[in-house]
C-alpha cells in the first residue's frame, strides 16, 4: 500500500500542536525541508527532541514554534554558537522563552534506545563525575540488582512523530541509508509515527535487491515524502555535498534578529515548497554536486 503524501499533507497530518518531535540525522541527511513546513504551517508549542540541535532547530527556534528542546549538545558545527537558541534561553531578544532538558548523547541514546524497546526507563554509567543530574532531575540512579553497583537511569523517550531523511524508499516506506548514520533506527522505532522524507523513490525490487541497506522497514513508517535536497543545507551521501559555506552564513544571519527575521521570509515563508526553495537558490544544485564514487557490488545468491 502506498504511504506517499507531499510535504504539507505528511506534516498536517501527523505534526499536531503541542507534539514530542524529533528530526534526526547527524551531519548528515538532516531534513530541513520538514522543519520548513513546520515553520510554514505556524505550529506551536512543539516538544522538540535531538541529540544535536543546530542550524534545523535555530531556525524552529527562531519561527517560534518550539516550547523546550530536549538534547545534548547545541551549536553550530564547526562555527560556534546558536545565536537564536542563546536568545531564547537567556530572555535577551524576540524568541519566545525556551525550557531546555539536557543529558549526555549517550544518555540521549539510551532514551531512545529504551523507547524503540518499550522499556520504562534505560541504564548507563557515563554520569559519573558530571553536574548534569543536578541541573536535570530527570536522571536517576538505580542499583543494579547483579553487582550492587550504582547507575545511573534516563526515561524512555517515545516521540509523537520522527521525521527522517534517507537516500531511498520505496512507496510503502522500506527505506535505505549509507553513509554517516546517527540514531535515525532508534529514534523511528520509539515513535508513535514515522515520516520518512527521501531524495529518491524507487521500486520494490531496488529494495530486495539491497535488503542490508534498508535502516528503518515500511511497518513503522506513517507516510513517505519524495523531496529531493530536502536535507540542504546538510548533505546526503551520493546526492549531493554539505553546504558549508551556508553554515559559515547562519552565523552571520542568525546573529541579528532582524536579517533572521529576513531570511525566514525569503526563504521559508516566501516560498511554497522545497521546489521553490530550490528556484530562489539560484545554482545551488550545480555547486553542491557530486563526483560518482560506487562501491564493490555484493552477490545475494542463494
Amino acid at each position: 500500500m502506498s504511504k506517499v503524501l507531499n510535504m504539507r499533507e505528511a506534516v498536517s497530518r501527523f505534526v499536531d500542536d503541542g507534539a514530542t518531535l524529533v528530526i534526526e540525522g547527524f551531519t548528515h541527511l538532516i531534513c530541513f525541508a520538514a522543519a520548513h513546513e513546520i515553520i510554514r504551517q505556524k505550529k506551536k508549542d512543539l516538544t522538540v527532541c535531538r541529540l544535536t540541535p543546530d542550524l534545523i532547530y535555530d531556525q524552529l527556534i527562531a519561527a517560534g514554534v518550539v516550547k523546550k528542546l530536549v538534547f545534548s549538545w547545541a551549536g553550530n558545527p564547526g562555527v560556534g554558537s546558536l545565536h537564536a537558541f542563546r536568545r531564547a534561553v537567556e530572555g535577551r531578544g524576540p524568541e519566545q522563552p525556551l525550557e531546555i532538558e539536557e543529558y549526555s548523547h549517550f544518555g540521549m541514546v539510551t532514551r531512545l534506545q529504551a523507547g524503540a524497546s518499550a522499556l520504562p526507563f534505560g541504564i548507563l554509567r557515563n554520569y559519573a563525575g558530571t553536574d548534569l543530574p543536578q541541573v536535570n532531575p530527570k536522571i536517576k540512579t538505580i542499583d543494579c540488582p547483579y553487582t550492587g553497583e550504582t547507575l545511573a537511569a534516563v526515561p524512555a523517550l517515545n516521540p509523537d512523530v520522527t521525521i527522517i531523511h534517507a537516500q531511498r524508499s520505496d512507496e510503502e516506506g522500506n527505506a535505505q541509508v549509507w553513509g554517516l548514520l546517527g540514531v535515525q533506527k532508534e529514534a523511528a522505532f520509539a515513535s508513535k509515527n514515522v515520516i520518512v522524507v527521501v531524495e529518491e523513490l524507487v521500486d520494490e525490487s531496488v529494495i530486495r535487491s539491497d535488503p542490508n541497506r534498508t535502516l528503518i522497514p515500511a511497518p513503522v513508517v506513517s507516510a513517505v515524502v519524495v523531496e529531493p535536497f530536502g536535507a540542504h543545507p546538510s548533505f546526503a551521501q551520493g546526492y549531493y555535498d554539505r553546504d558549508n559555506d551556508f553554515y559559515i552564513a547562519w552565523d552571520k544571519i542568525a546573529k541579528d534578529p532582524e536579517t533572521l527575521r529576513r531570511y525566514l521570509d525569503d526563504f521559508v515563508y516566501g516560498v511554497e515548497d522545497r521546489a521553490a526553495y530550490m528556484k530562489k537558490n539560484v545554482g545551488l544544485a550545480q555547486r553542491l554536486s557530486i563526483t560518482d564514487r560506487f562501491c564493490k557490488g555484493v552477490n545475494y545468491g542463494f
